[in-house]
This record gives structure tokens, C-alpha cells and sequence, in this order.
């Protein structure tokens, strides 16, 4: 475990957190000693001994060169009030991110669950109507969906994530992971939880919303998968839960993907599609967020371009112009709409022709 600062706390503290009934809902307060912002990782096989490794589809849990390859990430801080809120996120770990859904009042853990199929699985032509979808909800959820691959239950993001937060209510009790626990301690409070990730991590995130109702949904260039049709399933998380951000270079977007996706899902019911450059927040309520930023004609570089990171939009100064989006995206309440619009017809739907 690796935890910071672990100079300033003890290892062991009794629970000093407190969830109250109030309004049929729990509600979330610290009462820690010390506040601070706890920066958390662990190994998931260590956790929880049933992980292993699937060679298959190259998800490992040591590296060739016997590196951990299993560590996951969680922060919460203290100093904030809570809102009673767990982010899931479903990419490669981004603190910056973290950071900022933290200030927010946001609990947030990265796990390392087997998504390392999409290099390797459905690449035949043309691929089959479901089969992109199936094994991203076999994935999440570690039960049977795809043929395609055999990936377990301990091995899928459910269980890795109750595992986590289950290891994280022990070890920083301070941070009231115990509040997203069901009272048997067997599972998550879903509709606690806001799924979050970026291109392949924000596709995955927005299909295991359409299985299981969860707070909210935030997809950062995606969703994806076009040549799918999961997207216009009928879904367990109501539609205005899910936000989805863009650049305009990006390949996703010049191919008609995302928009796709986001009115197969729909989303235009929620509002237009909306500049983040020409308006300020809260962008008329939509669901739909874009940028234009220069970014060189750069596509890779307009992918990635929308979290923190070095390819974010900056002031000359270095400051993110897209604090607000950002914020936005995770905290927006979900009852607050914009007025629905007609489809896009200049978006295609059908992209198998």
C-alpha cells in the first residue's frame, strides 16, 4: 500500500465518519482528526488472491520484466464536504483528474480490470453486431456475454472495484469508503457511483451504464464502437445521466462516431450540442460538450486534448481553460436539462455502408 502523506496520520484510527438517513437518502459527512488529501494505491491481486492473469488477451498482472502491473489508484479529500459520490474511472490513472473530481467533493478509484481485449478481439470485417459491446459488458461485470473471450468475476471491474473499496473502508477509514458499501458489505451502492473514462474507458463506461443504473455517466472522446447498436438499447441509468466531451479534430468525432453515439443514446433530447469555447456554463444544461481549440490539426493530440494533461487547453500562463467544463461534467445536477432538438441528419447512424 502506498499512501500519502503517511507521515501525518496513524495506521489505524477508529471509523470517523458518519452516514445519516435523511430524505430516504445517506448522506455523507467526515469527522476526521487531521484532515487532508489521501492518495492511495494497491495491488489488486493482493487484495483479493482469486486475480489472476489472462495471456490471451494480454492482461497481466506482472510485467515481462516482473514490474507490478496491477496497481490501482484511489483518492478522497477530507477537506472538502462530501458529496456522497464515487467516481469509477476506466483508463490508464490520471491524477490531475483525480485532483480535480477530489476538490470537488468526490471520492475517486482507477482499477485494473482485464480490458486489454480491444487490441486483440472483434477485429474481424465486418465485425459482428454485437460483439464489441458483449465482451466490454463481460468485462465490466465478469459474467458470461461474449464468446469471445472468458474473463471471471474477480477479474471484471465490478468486483475488482467492491474488492477495492472494501480494502479501502479498512485501511483509510478517515475517507468514508464505507459509505458506498450496501449494508451487507456484498456490493456497491451503484446509484452512488459515477462512471467516468476517456475514449475506450468512456465506451465501456457508457455500456455498463445501459446494464446497471449508476449516478451519472462522463465520457471523454467517446463513446465509441461504430458499428454497434448497444448505444440505442434501452437503459438501467436514465439517459440525462450521461455527459459525453469532444474535440472536433478528433478522429471520433470527424468520423461521425461519437455523435452517433450520443443520439443513438439519446442525448439530443437533453439540449444541442454546445461549444465550451463560445458559452459559458452551464451551456444551456445539454449533455453534449465540444471544443474547438487550436490543437495544430493535431488529431492524436485533439483525442486526449479533453482532461487534464499536457495536450489540454492552456493560457499562455499554463492555466486549464476548461476548469469549468470539467466541473461541469461531474457535478451538474442531472434533473437541470436543456431543450431537446431534432437529430443530426448530417451524422451518420448507419456507418457499415
Amino acid at each position: 500500500m502506498k499512501l500519502v502523506p503517511s507521515a501525518c496520520m496513524p495506521l489505524f484510527v477508529v471509523t470517523l465518519v458518519s452516514s445519516v438517513f435523511a430524505d430516504d437518502r445517506f448522506h455523507l459527512t467526515f469527522n476526521d482528526p487531521s484532515p487532508m488529501h489521501y492518495k492511495l494505491t494497491a495491488r489488486a491481486s493482493k487484495i483479493d488472491t482469486r486475480c489472476q492473469s489472462h495471456p490471451e488477451i494480454a492482461f497481466l498482472i506482472k510485467t515481462k520484466d516482473g514490474k507490478a502491473a496491477d496497481v490501482q489508484h484511489a483518492s478522497v479529500d477530507t477537506r472538502v464536504a462530501p458529496r456522497g459520490k464515487l467516481v469509477i474511472w476506466l483508463m490508464g490513472h490520471n491524477e490531475q483528474l483525480f485532483d480535480r473530481v477530489n476538490s470537488y467533493g468526490l471520492h475517486a478509484i482507477r482499477v485494473h480490470y482485464a480490458n486489454r481485449w480491444f487490441s486483440l478481439c472483434c477485429r474481424e470485417n465486418p465485425v459482428g453486431e454485437h460483439c464489441r459491446g458483449n465482451i466490454r459488458l463481460e468485462a465490466a461485470t465478469g459474467q458470461d456475454f461474449s464468446e469471445d473471450v472468458d474473463i471471471p468475476k474477480p477479474d471484471g471491474m465490478m468486483e475488482r472495484s467492491l474488492q477495492f473499496v472494501k480494502w479501502l473502508a479498512k485501511e483509510n477509514p478517515q475517507g468514508g469508503w464505507s459509505h458506498f458499501l450496501t449494508k451487507d458489505g456484498k456490493g456497491l451502492r451503484w446509484d452512488d457511483v459515477i462512471m467516468a473514462g476517456s475514449s475506450h474507458g468512456s465506451t465501456t463506461a457508457s455500456r455498463f451504464a445501459k446494464f446497471k443504473k449508476v449516478s451519472r455517466v462522463v465520457a471523454f472522446c467517446g463513446p465509441r464502437d461504430q458499428y454497434q447498436s448497444w448505444q440505442s438499447l434501452p437503459s438501467a441509468t436514465p439517459e440525462n445521466r450521461y455527459f459525453g466531451f469532444s474535440h472536433v479534430l478528433d478522429g471520433g468525432w470527424v468520423g461521425d462516431h461519437y455523435c452517433r453515439s450520443w443520439e443513438l443514446m439519446g442525448l439530443h433530447k437533453f439540449g444541442a450540442v454546445v461549444n465550451v469555447d463560445k458559452t459559458k456554463p452551464p451551456y444551456g444544461n445539454t449533455r453534449r460538450l465540444i471544443t474547438d481549440f487550436d490543437v495544430n490539426g493535431d488529431a492524436r493530440r485533439a483525442h486526449s486534448s479533453v482532461v487534464p494533461g499536457s495536450r489540454a487547453r492552456k493560457s499562455r500562463a499554463g492555466k486549464y481553460m476548461h476548469e469549468d467544463v470539467w466541473k461541469y461534467l461531474f457535478t451538474q445536477p442531472v434533473d437541470k436539462v436543456g431543450k431537446a432538438v431534432p437529430t443530426d441528419s448530417s451524422c451518420r447512424k448507419n456507418q457499415r455502408d
